[in-house]
């Protein structure tokens, strides 16, 4: 088919897609499925990373429903060019494609009520098997409560294997079923209060479909998270997980570093590469580089402006809980990530809802199944008593998790207004409140062990917390300006005037630390860091040097004009 050059942001049907956006060809996903699958595949992804796209893929090749026409979808694509043995299977299979996406109700009644109501229109979809007699009176009796949303709970609870039963029946042949953000119905059930009842109910429904099933031929579920360890899954003794840390389809959702080189030459971006690297990529599913699919698209269809695209797309209650009950040394974990420093962590993310409080190690798995932090080393987490490594991604997700970070300080002690006094101090001039201010995070946040990391441990520190500043200011790591190489520098953005340049130096005992303060004051100053300043017109830069020892700050600020 022909490509388009339109971006399709938030466009998940796939036939749309196709006729009417770019695209980027992820149909060897058939092929790997064609290949080996196992009875029933799980693959867990943040939000906003494709599924459901890569589900409407698979409806469209395999659905014997309107086969001819949904082959042309396909024209050229990596799963033609893979040969006709692949095509042959294109429009073979009865499909059931379902999502519960949308279920999203406080109480389990509503819940009932929304599920039957996505169950009425899938039966919809296959209201032909009233006619003729391939229903026995008692399905018939069930299609039709179904249909009508009259079906008794038991019958809504099996609707979804008796619908395959059916169908395998009318067509000779077992049913492919997808499932698309299969744990959205759970995770606000266990947010309501109400998740003991909903999990008896989901448990059935899914288990009954997916094994034991002579009707399935195989099936294919999304979501975000594994929930393996309960006993929604507990009997599924046939399911694959291919989940962020471990498992296959690692280049399934989000976009391959080749596939990005791809689409910023179609656009005519190719210098725009290292930016979009910057803020997007970072993601690594089991050893595979991933950008986010959701944010560079956005990036391409704004005209290439870098932007936190992603952030207002990817809330997740259970998170938010577990970061409000964070202890110290969780806080002082998440500050570390924030200042651009790794943290290791053993991995469950298979852990119990009811253990997310008493397990500390189950916040760095719900965070990087959510897409908060990725892996950097690939020992085997589950098995590898030390654990793996983690980190934030990119530049992108950095801007989100100073937000979730700070609401968890402001939790244990007033982090957010904490964090504003510092901030509106340094922007000020006020040099001592900075002081406090910046002094009462160290005790906050860092112990002997991290100060021990010398002065990377501090601008680390320092430069996190200045990244709640962006996208107003633009903040800058040690960039060469004058006859050096600052630390830190604030440029101001648009509608915003004033400045500022840090300094660092580490004092080895208290007493040097107002000395070290002055030198780096000076070397401010001797080596001109605020030429780059007066190149772009800034008036007013306040300049700080900085001196650590330990938990304490010592801080120098000279007059606010650039010199």
């Amino acid at each position: 088919m022909k490509q388009h050059y339109v971006m399709p942001v938030g466009v998940d049907d796939f036939r749309r897609v196709r006729e009417e956006y770019y695209y980027v060809d992820k149909t060897d996903f058939i092929r790997q499925l064609i290949d080996g699958h196992a009875q029933a595949t799980l693959i867990t992804r943040p939000r906003r990373f494709g599924k459901t796209l890569s589900l409407s893929m698979l409806y469209y090749f395999f659905s014997n429903k309107n086969a001819e026409a949904n082959r042309v979808l396909f024209e050229g694509s990596n799963i033609e060019k893979a040969g006709e043995r692949y095509m042959a299977e294109q429009g073979s299979r009865p499909v059931v494609f379902l999502s519960f996406k949308d279920i999203k109700e406080d109480n389990m009644q509503a819940m009932l009520a929304t599920f039957a109501a996505s169950m009425r229109a899938v039966y919809q979809s296959f209201r032909f098997l009233l006619e003729g007699d391939v229903l026995y009176p008692e399905e018939r009796t069930d299609f039709e409560a179904v249909l009508s949303g009259t079906a008794a709970r038991t019958t809504l609870q099996f609707s979804l294997k008796d619908l395959t039963a059916y169908l395998s029946r009318y067509y000779g042949k077992p049913v492919l079923v997808l499932i698309d953000e299969y744990d959205a119905p759970i995770q606000y059930a266990w947010d309501y209060g109400y998740y003991d009842e909903a999990i008896v109910f989901m448990r059935n429904y899914l288990s009954s479909v997916l094994k034991t099933n002579p009707s399935l031929d195989f099936a294919v579920l999304t979501g975000v998270l594994r929930i393996a360890k309960e006993s929604i899954f507990s009997s599924l003794n046939n399911l694959e997980v291919a989940s962020v840390a471990c498992g296959g389809y690692l280049d399934v959702m989000g976009f391959t570093y080749a596939e990005i080189q791809q689409m910023a030459a179609d656009f005519g971006v190719e210098d725009k590469l290292p930016e979009i690297k910057a803020w997007y990529d970072g993601y690594n599913f089991a050893g595979q580089e991933i950008y986010n699919p959701w944010s560079a698209i956005n990036y391409f269809r704004n005209n290439c402006r870098p932007a936190a695209y992603w952030v207002n797309t990817s809330g997740n209650t259970i998170l938010r809980h577990m970061l409000e009950h964070a202890d110290p040394s969780q806080g002082k974990n998440l500050t570390a990530l924030l200042a651009g420093k790794k943290i290791s962590a053993s991995l469950d993310e298979g852990v119990i809802y009811a253990e997310i409080y008493q397990n500390s190690d189950a916040l760095y798995s719900m965070l990087l199944t959510t897409g908060y932090l990725t892996m950097v080393d690939y020992p085997d987490p589950y098995i590898d008593d030390d654990g793996c490594t983690l980190r934030i991604p990119n530049r992108e997700i950095r801007t989100l998790f100073k937000k979730e970070v700070m609401r968890h300080l402001s939790s244990k002690g007033s982090g957010s207004e904490l964090l504003r006094n510092l901030v509106n101090s340094l922007l000020s001039g006020k040099a001592a409140e900075f002081e406090e201010s910046l002094g009462e995070f160290l005790r906050l946040v860092a112990s002997f062990h991290d100060t021990a990391a010398r002065e990377s441990f501090y601008h680390g520190l320092v430069l996190g917390l200045l990244a709640t500043l962006m996208p107003r200011f633009e903040v800058v790591s040690n960039r060469e300006s004058g006859y050096g190489r600052f630390d830190i520098a604030i440029f101001p953005g648009p509608g915003q005037s004033t400045g500022a340049l840090l300094e660092f130096k580490v004092a080895e005992k208290e007493a040097d630390m107002p000395e070290r303060a002055k030198e780096a004051l000076a070397q401010i100053k001797v080596n001109k860091y605020a030429s780059e300043f007066e190149q772009r017109g800034v008036k007013e830069v306040w300049q700080y040097g900085i001196a650590f020892c330990g938990k304490k700050c010592q801080i120098e600020a000279a007059d606010s004009r650039a010199d």
